[in-house]
């Protein structure tokens, strides 16, 4: 079977080679884009099917005055469901999508596991279909530069040229899902950072393009949220106050929102037993969608009632259904949803299903847009539309979870062709960006990459860093001493030892000093001395490198310890080897022009 599908790969690779022969590089890039679009746009297409499938299928057949008691067992059947199939036939993690994609960049030389361009797809939308409370942005982002990087490793190019696949892949694959090019494109230049050049837009902008002309053609042209604003909802000068208030709010819920996700993330790490982690998220999840079934699946319906105006259609399913009608407790209602959506995407997601934060971050802004809006109309008696604070509270939220202003405010107006909003969706994110980022600099995709050192950004310095891996810049060359030896004995060593430097460890691998081939110079040819033993020169390093360090961190310790070579040690202290400032600068400068190259 191996051996059956590298001739195919064989053979697909020529047939390339005989269709690109005459053209140039940017030509075959751009053939190369097409193709990555067309084939992310057909599978966002089959994704969206075998989620509407999924969702029809469970939730149809109940009446919306009364509860669906199912919606108690639905989300655990679907983390189950994703998690055997993650674990017995995927047989690789799936979950997290774009910051996946952001660590293939950096460290994997933007290579992506082919399964991933269909496996995503499957575990997304089993669990969002049975009311896992995610997003499928995600799996879709994931799939879509999986498409890119193996179309790239298929035709054997580089690693600029795979990752400009790869972005082409991500971005066809958000604008397919919401028939959004400019939002795709946008997307890429801002969450995965590629670099701008005349040879990358092209190729971004046609893949994005091609998936959305895909989408269009088998969805049909109307926005996903089917948003009609009328005159109030336009623009008013007047609001400019109430938008940055809107803003400052979707900040601060942005960081309610990373923070809630992390510590249930963290929650999750800690039990240990899969099937408790299905109780806990089953229990947790069918509890809070039989209490509140808006927070069933991406929550699509939410949205288009918010923005309608239609705030009596959140209650259908819901014990609550006779209360519609209250201003009070539809402000707590609102609120409640808002914040329990955090607990319930994290732990559909922290439990093993498969899915995204894109459309929860969406979710909470349209939440706190419309909160603020039913305030300031019941309390006030001001004349709000609810439906462009929804909108803008959507960017807002987005924007700081994101940390992706231009994204939301694109996105928010292609997906419901309200450009009429463009100055509040401008003000909100911006404002809610600001406010996130003195409180977290780093976005839901990329805290935990930067922490790792693991994180591309446009800074090329930084970026070349980001490449360089301490195991594999640390040399092992070195003879290893033991205490008990004397001076004469490591003369005898030396004659054939290449370093001047030499570890001394413990019987037991652990580092207990160095000693250098200069401090020895005085005595080694006095025989009189050799019975010394080598303690006696043995010194102390001036510092010690933990094994998992980042290279970032390393550079300034040979500065403050002035020395061109520190010793790597574990936590426990046992001795792993050397690490030279020398072979870290000229791997930095290969790196930095691999970075910088234009191809």
């Amino acid at each position: 079977m191996i051996q059956l599908g590298q001739k195919i790969k064989d053979r697909v690779y020529e047939i390339y080679l005989n269709l690109t022969r005459r053209l140039s590089d940017s030509q075959t890039m751009a053939i190369l884009a097409i193709i990555v679009g067309v084939c992310a746009g057909v599978v966002a297409h089959i994704f969206h099917t075998l989620l509407h499938f999924i969702t029809q299928m469970l939730t149809s057949w109940t009446p919306d005055d009364q509860a669906q008691w199912l919606y108690l067992i639905y989300p655990a059947i679907g983390i189950i469901l994703a998690t055997l199939f993650v674990k017995y036939i995927v047989k690789d993690g799936i979950s997290e999508g774009v910051t996946r994609v952001l660590y293939a960049m950096s460290r994997n030389d933007s290579r992506i596991k082919g399964h991933n361009c269909w496996t995503s797809v499957v575990g997304g939308a089993t669990t969002i279909g049975f009311g896992g409370s995610v997003g499928p942005e995600a799996p879709i982002v994931l799939t879509g530069a999986a498409i890119g990087s193996n179309i790239g490793k298929l035709a054997k190019l580089n690693y600029k040229n795979i990752t400009l696949l790869l972005c082409c892949g991500a971005g066809a694959a958000v604008a397919a899902v919401f028939k959004a090019p400019i939002t795709g494109v946008v997307f890429v230049l801002e969450i995965l950072m590629l670099e701008i050049t005349s040879k990358s837009i092209i190729p971004l902008l046609l893949a994005s393009m091609t998936a959305t002309i895909i989408s269009l053609s088998l969805h049909g042209f109307a926005p996903i949220y089917a948003v009609s604003l009328s005159e109030s909802d336009m623009f008013q000068v007047a609001q400019v106050p109430l938008f940055v208030l809107l803003g400052a709010f979707c900040g601060v819920m942005a960081y309610y929102f990373t923070s809630v996700n992390s510590k249930v993330g963290g929650f999750y790490k800690s039990v240990g037993e899969q099937w408790r982690k299905w109780l806990y998220a089953g229990l947790t999840l069918g509890i809070l969608i039989f209490i509140f079934p808006p927070l069933y699946g991406e929550g699509h319906d939410s949205f288009n009632a918010l923005m309608a105006g239609q705030t009596e259609d959140l209650f259908d399913n819901t014990l609550f259904y006779t209360l519609s009608d209250a201003d009070w407790f539809l402000i707590v209602y609102l609120i409640a949803i808002m914040l329990f959506k955090v607990v319930a995407m994290a732990t559909t997601n922290a439990a093993g299903g498969v899915g995204g934060t894109f459309a929860p971050s969406l979710f909470v802004g349209a939440f706190a847009g419309a909160t603020l809006a039913v305030i300031c109309r019941a309390v006030f008696g001001w004349d709000i539309s609810i439906t462009s604070f929804t909108l803008a509270g959507m960017a807002g939220v987005m924007s700081g979870v994101m940390k992706a202003p231009l994204t939301a405010i694109f996105l928010i107006a292609e997906l419901s062709n309200g450009y009429g909003l463009f100055i509040p969706l401008m003000i909100v994110a911006c404002m809610s960006f600001a406010v996130n980022y003195g409180l977290d600099r780093d976005s839901i995709y990329t805290k935990q990459l930067r922490m790792r050192g693991e994180l591309l950004t446009h800074d090329k310095d930084s970026s070349a860093f980001v490449f360089l891996r301490l195991d594999q810049l640390m040399e092992t060359d070195f003879i290893r001493l033991r205490e008990s030896i004397t001076l004469g004995d490591l003369v005898n060593i030396i004659s054939n030892a290449r370093r001047n430097i030499f570890p001394v460890v413990s019987h037991d691998g652990k580092l207990i000093g160095i000693v250098q081939l200069d401090d020895l110079r005085h005595d080694m040819f006095n025989r009189d001395k050799w019975s010394k033993s080598i303690t006696h020169y043995m010194i102390q390093p001036p510092d010690k490198i933990l094994q998992n360090e980042m290279i970032q961190s390393i550079m300034p310790r040979f500065e403050q310890s002035n020395t061109w070579m520190l010793p790597v040690v574990d936590k426990e202290n046992h001795y792993l080897g050397f690490i030279s400032k020398s072979r870290i600068l000229n791997s930095y400068r290969e790196a930095l022009v691999n970075v910088s190259q234009a191809d």
